[in-house]
């Protein structure tokens, strides 16, 4: 497996949000990030040497942070968000509700939002941290449950993250993002996807509550549901858009909505999403404004990039095999 990027996040001035030796101001800082807490440095003679990066990611945040000095921290419970911790070294003492870990560069901790929370950190404790919405796992189990009602997950807190392929790549990913500058908050679509990619990788990586809960019996997908996220996906196509938004709002299982768009369209909702997406594309390109100063791979690359498509190789492959032509013989034909 690849070794992490962190060290790029790192790099990127921009992206710190604080270098202090002082209590209160570095209280402030994380729980500004996080959420408010209590913070103790532990046995005398130590100062605090904090520091810590922060990069948002729509509903998603990558955090890095050390405090350069043996700290307890009690924030009591996280209630709106999740919390992975992956030391990148030293380690940590972790209790949430009644599990407790050691955490290290082997073992990081789940933190679930309704359990309480205490943890001691050492002083060579440096931890790369992924913020997850609450609302975002809440509304991935309600589709894989069928039912809009679903209980407070709670994960188990060690979690051997080296081993978890999914998981480490998904953190790799957002480094990159963060070391490359991308800014998903200005592609909406972008930050959508790697929202759902995030939460899609911590439910497969690590066991948690739900995970034997049996979904709820779904009622027969009738085609008025099917066409209900039909007109759904036409009216909302450039707005961020998960299959389990889709479920909730057809009001059936994930299975179940994916077999009904399949019996009707021959393909599943999200990949009818796409090629509604690259119809847009093509409609964009034909009414492009090729001027003078921008080239065709620009205007092709940020219709693309609007439209949630990233990877441009894998869009032109898509395009050229729906439309027969490539995007930039398109832009040429308007």
């Amino acid at each position: 497996m690849q070794t992490l990027l962190s060290h790029a996040l790192i790099d990127q001035p921009q992206h710190l949000v604080l270098a202090s030796p002082d209590l209160e101001q570095t209280r402030a800082a994380v729980g500004h990030c996080m959420k408010p807490h209590r913070l103790v440095v532990r046995g005398g003679g130590q100062t605090l040497q904090a520091r810590m990066h922060h990069v948002p990611m729509g509903r998603v945040s990558l955090s890095r942070l050390r405090y350069g000095a043996d700290v307890a921290i009690e924030p009591d419970r996280l209630e709106g968000f999740y919390l992975v911790q992956m030391p990148l070294a030293g380690n940590a003492l972790v209790r949430c509700g009644d599990q407790s870990t050691e955490s290290s560069p082997q073992v990081a901790s789940v933190l679930s939002p309704s359990q309480p929370v205490a943890m001691q950190w050492a002083a060579d404790c440096d931890q790369l941290m992924v913020r997850i919405d609450r609302r975002l796992v809440d509304q991935a189990l309600a589709a894989r449950l069928g039912r809009p009602d679903v209980p407070a997950l709670v994960f188990q807190l060690a979690l051997r993250w080296r081993e978890a392929p999914a998981w480490a790549c998904v953190v790799n990913y957002l480094a990159d993002c963060a070391a490359h500058g991308l800014d998903l908050a200005a592609h909406p679509l972008l930050a959508g996807q790697v929202e759902q990619l995030v939460v899609t990788a911590l439910l497969g990586a690590q066991p948690h509550s739900a995970a034997a809960a049996a979904p709820t019996a779904a009622r027969p997908l009738l085609p008025r549901h099917v066409r209900k996220v039909e007109d759904y996906l036409r009216g909302h196509a450039d707005e961020p858009i998960s299959a389990d938004q889709l479920a909730a709002l057809a009001g059936v299982s994930l299975r179940s909505l994916y077999a009904g768009f399949s019996a009707c369209f021959g393909v599943g909702p999200m990949h009818y999403l796409r090629d509604l997406r690259l119809d847009r594309v093509r409609a964009d390109l034909l009414a492009a404004d090729g001027g003078r100063h921008r080239s065709p791979c620009d205007s092709v690359a940020s219709v693309a990039l609007h439209w949630g498509f990233a990877h441009l190789g894998r869009f032109s492959a898509d395009y050229r095999k729906r439309f027969g032509e490539n995007p930039s013989e398109t832009l040429r034909r308007r």
